[in-house]
């Protein structure tokens, strides 16, 4: 085993983390600590990642969309999460900076992983995102957003594409950075009570 002790975290991992996060060693080996505590294995399957999801949005089915967070996060396609890709997907979904969560947001939309969005990629995450709404917040959406459908033709409408068109990264970054309606139709914000 040599001189390092099981169940730490090493040293490169945390280095890595600290230059590419917002986090500071200490918030890094506390959050390590109750990572292992939850996770003794060290890695959070999808169904367990789902669960924790599922408290977030308690009125609601989060399921699809969760499984698509996962998947986002997932680099490594090993069917869990380990503390690095938990705190990266931690970083980009929480950190102020709205180019990383475009790009976070651009990898879920990319579904097959092929670097760019189709039309039918991003009707499936705005669906994802539809069931996550809650019923009656559902009845007060505009009526040209009030259906997955409509979501996904207006954001076609707006980036000017053809139903077999595709959207590049930075052209989905800049284009949503640059109108905040679009912004909103992307994502899901729990109405605050």
């Amino acid at each position: 085993m040599g001189n390092s002790k099981s169940g730490a975290l090493s040293k490169e991992i945390l280095e890595d983390l600290k230059m590419n996060t917002k986090y500071t060693e200490d918030e890094l080996c506390k959050w390590y600590e109750s990572f292992q505590k939850q996770c003794p294995d060290g890695r959070i399957t999808r169904a367990e990642f789902e669960k924790i999801y599922a408290n977030f949005f308690p009125n609601s089915d989060p399921k699809v969309y969760a499984r698509h967070v996962f998947r986002s996060f997932d680099t490594n396609d090993d069917g869990t999460l380990d503390f690095r890709e938990y705190i990266i997907a931690l970083h980009l979904t929480s950190s102020g900076k709205t180019d990383l969560k475009l790009e976070w947001a651009f990898s879920l939309f990319d579904v097959d992983r092929n670097g760019e969005i189709s039309k039918n990629e991003v009707l499936e995450i705005i669906s994802a995102i539809f069931k996550m709404i809650p019923p009656e917040e559902q009845k007060s959406l505009p009526e040209d957003e009030n259906t997955p459908q409509k979501r996904a033709d207006k954001l076609w409408t707006y980036f000017k594409k053809g139903d077999s068109d595709k959207i590049a990264e930075q052209e989905f970054i800049s284009g949503v950075m640059k109108n905040e309606a679009i912004m909103k139709l992307i994502q899901y914000e729990p109405k605050k009570k």
